[in-house]
């Protein structure tokens, strides 16, 4: 793929959004906001709604649906839109909705420990740049992705390895990771399972795999394998390793192909 294809597939990914409380932001009217609320729930009472700020567009609001999307309601509540909000500029469109992400998804990888993620570091130790790749054990690009991770070393690219299991907490594959992350020697029993292996099903009390599921749910991840860069940007699916080394500004001039 060409780096402005990626930048494309960057810029126009689908996100979800993070839960937030459940009451008006500051700033907002409350009793706009109540409104919104009471029309809200009158038609889906199941569902709990926060009223965030002003939309961009004039007239609406964004309400966040406690574990749900971001919606963009009209004064009253009876109109709504969900989805990525774009602003024309000269020369672009920009994605206001994955501006607003950019800064929660770097703030939420920044939280998580590397202990807690499976790491594949260059063997010099001269790091470049760091992928935090939400992954799954059976995903088939996730598995060509893990192929690459050699490559991606050579180029000083560092793997962090964070769980999510498509199919949910509790799944098959969410057993199988767990046990990747209880495993002794953990890049192993990942690399056996991204090749198909078998690994000894165990499990441990203090591993992340749920939590990184839920994280990875919060920062927009909807698909697998997706890596979230240190400055926040969310880079959805498969990419070379020479790609990614385009997408983190690491030189490849010199490296052999």
């Amino acid at each position: 793929m060409k780096p402005i294809a990626i930048c494309l597939a960057v810029l126009l990914s689908a996100i979800s959004w993070r839960s937030l409380a459940v009451e008006a932001e500051a700033g907002v009217d409350p009793a706009v906001a109540a409104t919104i609320t009471t029309t809200l729930r009158e038609a889906r009472p199941d569902l709990e709604y926060s009223v965030l700020a002003a939309s961009p567009v004039p007239g609406f609001y964004q309400v966040q649906v406690e574990g749900g999307p971001i919606l963009h309601v009209r004064e009253g509540g009876e109109y709504f839109f969900d989805g990525s909000l774009y602003q024309a500029r000269p020369g672009m469109f920009v994605n206001l909705s994955e501006l607003e992400m950019v800064e929660q998804r770097r703030q939420g990888i920044a939280g998580v420990a590397v202990s807690d993620t499976i790491v594949f570091a260059p063997a010099d130790g001269n790091t470049k740049g760091v992928l935090n790749v939400f992954t799954d054990v059976d995903c088939g690009y996730c598995r060509k992705l893990h192929q690459s991770v050699a490559e991606l070393n050579a180029l000083g690219i560092e793997v962090r390895y964070l769980a999510f299991p498509r199919a949910g907490i509790g799944s098959e594959s969410y057993r199988k990771m767990v046990s990747a992350w209880c495993a002794e020697d953990r890049q192993g029993a990942l690399t056996r399972l991204k090749n198909g292996e078998a690994v000894p099903l165990q499990q441990c009390e203090d591993n992340p795999v749920a939590a990184q599921f839920e994280l990875g749910q919060e920062l927009g991840v909807n698909g697998t394998p997706a890596s979230i860069l240190a400055d926040g940007t969310l880079v959805p699916g498969y990419h070379s390793a020479r790609d990614f080394a385009h997408i983190l500004g690491i030189d490849t001039a010199d490296e052999p192909r």
